[in-house]
């Protein structure tokens, strides 16, 4: 059995952005905090699967250059290769929960 508190764990960029609650050994989970007109940034992954689901908050999910509003309740499953980012276009903090599997860190190209 794996125990974390989403309290005890920090934002990869100290008040916002990505905070994993768990990784490996065969799926990362967490959430993301993004702040009015943040974005995750655009990147894919090679062999990772990732889902989205939206918290609390609006915003837009891009996929292969199409846009897609998010928002609460909303789940995004994509597929490895799909290229994706996700921005707050709203005037209220986005958080959402992730999960990627399986668990290969290094699978993230940026574009």
């Amino acid at each position: 059995m794996q125990r974390a508190n989403e309290n005890a764990c920090a934002y990869r960029a100290g008040d916002s952005g990505v905070k994993y609650l768990m990784r490996g050994p065969r799926i990362d989970w967490g959430v993301i905090l993004l702040k009015p007109g943040q974005s995750l940034g655009g990147h894919y992954h090679e062999e990772v699967e990732e889902t989205f689901y939206v918290q609390s908050g609006r915003g837009a999910v891009l996929v292969n250059g199409e846009r897609y509003a998010a928002e609460q309740g909303d789940v995004f499953r994509l597929e490895p290769t799909e290229r994706h980012d996700i921005v707050n276009d709203g005037e209220a903090p986005l958080k959402l929960v992730f999960i990627k599997c399986p668990y290969l860190p290094a699978d993230k190209v940026d574009v």
